[in-house]
């Protein structure tokens, strides 16, 4: 039994909190700031952000100021890194899939599959291979001549083609615990890799990562406002609950993982109760506390455990269709304000 009132104090490695913003180790170690399932796309769908950059030129300049941005270069050169690497029998941190998966984009090259970035547009928007000309065509128009129709008929099948838009916040949220929780036990138990970060999802995408400059041309780089951060919030709960639980069924040793990731379920457990109390007209928040708390965190338990995952994705896939935040005032005293967002937001310059 994985004992969440007994096991876990900070001296257990893998669970304190990280020593400054974006870091899970000390020092210049930069751990897993995309998804798994997002950076691992089909290298030979992957475009490269420079196939981006070309009409999202403020979006890319935020971007290259950002740790998502760096590892690219800084990673293969730390210390703990190679510590960690070594530990598992890596060679090369730019050729293992247990490194590329979380911090690299990598593209099919000839008969090669290459790291060209960091984490990069498609770790958080998916490989673009199958939608960029789509999402970016105005339907073989103009922005100015193409109608409503033919706008909806195309974001509609870049969205069926795999992109992620801003509005998908479920799918983006995935993308970021996807890799924020540290999907593979023996990473941490073995390797000593951090088995995750004091993630939350409005904090994060506030800070330094955040872009929010195509709609307004450029001008700002404005927060989200408050009913999306709502969304964010509440999202964010659902996606950590899910994420977590799905961990604990990866955890086969009474070791560090197993106690970091029942204690992430634990803590999120008290969130979700808090919001649940705090907009009691949300029905879905107390849902997700029932499914929270409906297997319990012990090791071989994984058939209750994914179940009680699943029905955490099933209600969040369709929450975003059904809410925009406008009734979720409640919340608003549980999110995290401007001094909880991690890093330095980059404000627009003159790049045309």
């Amino acid at each position: 039994m994985i004992s969440v009132r007994l096991s876990f104090n900070s001296s257990v490695s893998g669970t304190r909190r990280p020593s400054r913003p974006g870091y899970f180790l000390s020092g210049s170690l930069i751990m897993c700031f995309t998804a798994c399932g997002a950076a691992a796309s089909n290298p030979a769908l992957i475009v490269g952000p420079n196939a981006c950059a070309e009409c999202h030129k403020q979006e890319t300049e935020a971007w290259k100021t950002t740790h998502h941005f760096k590892t690219f270069r800084d990673l293969p050169r730390s210390e703990e890194a190679k510590k960690i690497a070594e530990k598992m029998g890596i060679r090369r941190i730019k050729s293992e899939s247990l490194c590329v998966n979380c911090h690299f984009t990598v593209q099919q090259k000839d008969d090669s599959k290459e790291p060209v970035a960091g984490i990069s547009c498609e770790s958080c928007h998916s490989a673009g291979k199958d939608w960029i000309k789509v999402h970016s065509g105005y339907s073989g128009k103009t922005a100015k001549t193409e109608t409503k129709a033919e706008e909806a008929a195309r974001w509609k099948l870049a969205d069926s083609n795999g992109m992620i838009r801003t509005r998908a916040i479920y799918q983006l949220a995935k993308n970021c615990y996807g890799c924020h929780v540290v999907p593979q036990e023996e990473l941490v138990n073995k390797g000593g890799h951090r088995a995750g970060s004091a993630f939350d999802l409005v904090s994060w995408s506030q800070g330094e990562v955040r872009h929010n400059t195509w709609y307004s041309k450029g001008k700002e780089n404005a927060a989200a406002n408050t009913t999306r951060r709502r969304m964010l919030y509440l999202v964010g709960l659902g996606v950590e609950l899910e994420t977590s639980l799905r961990a604990v069924t990866k955890a086969t040793v009474r070791k560090p993982y197993a106690f970091f990731m029942a204690q992430r379920v634990d803590r999120v457990r008290k969130q979700l109760a808090a919001a649940a109390k705090a907009a009691p007209n949300v029905l879905e928040i107390a849902k997700l506390v029932e499914y929270a708390h409906s297997a319990s965190l012990k090791l071989n338990n994984e058939k209750l455990l994914t179940a009680a995952a699943d029905r955490v994705s099933h209600l969040l896939t369709g929450l975003t269709d059904k809410y925009d935040g406008s009734t979720m005032a409640g919340l608003d005293a549980l999110i995290p304000g401007p001094e909880k967002y991690v890093g330095r937001v980059r404000q627009p310059s003159a790049v045309n």
